[in-house]
């Protein structure tokens, strides 16, 4: 198989896995309902407005520039995917980035089409495609629902600043394009040699810069 027809195979399946997933979560939990899978992974249906981790900033002005900043950046992951697909990479890189830019749009589909595409109840479950909405277009929330609580329990009493803290390993919420991000980051770190290879002489230092400016985008922004 080519590196083109993997690189398109990988992002197909991963953005429509992950929005069957969401769209199932919105449509059959109601905000904030939890589904115990295993002690140590349930589904936790939550909305993030943000950033990874629930950060915002900036209120509605902050979360629509973060949306562009995406959209600009998932364009210079085109860019270094195609530059990619034509050099001899290992096809393992070319997975790599394809879950990255595939998690990127993922989230992006949330953020920009969400809001007009369900209706928002309280205490029901969401309704795909209603007769009327209050959303606005780039507003919608990024939709999570993977938990796992690996460990809960009092942190020691000698820790500095914490201790005695209840604590919870892993605590962070998270969706499948999430998980795409990391699993790129980390292939593209297994495989640093072959992702960043040592340049020529005649090739420039800012093309170096902007393949390392991009790993790092994509595991930052997202």
């Amino acid at each position: 198989m080519s590196k083109k027809s993997i690189a398109i195979l990988t992002i197909l399946i991963a953005i429509i896995l992950d929005q069957v997933i969401k769209i199932y979560i919105k449509t059959n939990f109601v905000l904030g309902e939890e589904v115990k899978v295993f002690d140590w992974f349930r589904i936790h249906f939550v909305e993030n407005n943000g950033m990874a981790m629930g950060i915002e900033f900036g209120g509605n002005a902050g979360k629509l520039f973060l949306t562009l900043f995406r959209i600009v950046a998932v364009g210079a992951i085109i860019y270094w995917l195609i530059g990619n697909i034509k050099s001899k990479v290992h096809n393992a890189v070319i997975i790599g980035i394809s879950l990255i830019f595939s998690g990127a749009v993922g989230n992006i589909i949330d953020s920009i089409f969400y809001g007009v595409i369900f209706d928002h109840p309280t205490h029901s479950v969401a309704k795909l495609f209603p007769e009327t909405t209050d959303g606005k277009l780039f507003f919608g929330k990024v939709v999570d629902m993977f938990y796992f609580p690996i460990w809960e329990g009092n942190l020691p009493e000698w820790m500095p600043f914490v201790g005695g803290e209840t604590f919870t390993f892993f605590q962070y919420i998270f969706n499948p394009a999430d998980s795409y991000i990391t699993i790129g980051v980390v292939l593209l770190f297994i495989f640093s040699k072959h992702a960043f290879p040592k340049e020529e002489k005649k090739e420039s230092t800012t093309k170096t810069a902007l393949k390392n400016s991009l790993f790092l985008n994509s595991f930052i922004i997202f």
